[in-house]
């Protein structure tokens, strides 16, 4: 017993630290993850856009032809457009958040194979510890020859290429 007692105190623990910035920043599968949704929200706005002039141009074309009829048949056309306007806005929203939920999903895919392939990689190389470094961190210092972030990820990008 005093002898496995005596071999566990003896046993030391290997850290490692991993700057968290520069390996998401690094991380060729979040650089296009984000190119994706960047380009995708571009093409939403311009289809909003888009869709938003057509109605103005609508609307102004209804105030041009309200001037040679009833106020009555006027008043019809511009509560039909605006319905439709109120219709359009909410499949509008819709859309956008359905992107924006598709977006989080596939940044939280993101963050948890990130998370698994430095525990991993910790566990493979007999760390006992990885600590995350870089701004918001609690590690205020480890020695350059602790940081594991350009091997892990080589292995991120590496595994994201095959």
């Amino acid at each position: 017993m005093v002898v496995a007692a005596l071999a566990v105190s003896c046993q030391q623990a290997k850290f490692a630290h991993v700057d968290y910035a520069k390996l998401m920043d690094g991380y060729k599968r979040k650089q296009d993850l984000e190119s994706s949704y960047q380009l995708k929200a571009e093409t939403f706005n311009r289809k909003r856009d888009s869709i938003s002039q057509a109605f103005q141009l609508e609307a102004q074309d209804v105030q041009n032809r309200s001037r040679n009829s009833s106020q009555q048949r006027a008043q019809e056309e511009m509560t039909s457009l605006q319905q439709r306007a109120q219709l359009v806005g909410q499949q509008l929203q819709q859309e956008e958040q359905q992107m924006q939920r598709m977006g989080q999903m596939k940044s939280d895919s993101l963050l948890t194979q990130v998370k698994e392939t430095i525990a991993k990689y910790g566990t493979d190389n007999g760390y006992t510890y990885v600590f995350a470094a870089g701004e918001g961190s609690s590690v205020l210092y480890g020695q350059e020859s602790l940081d594991v972030t350009e091997a892990i990820l080589k292995i991120l990008n590496d595994e994201y290429q095959k």
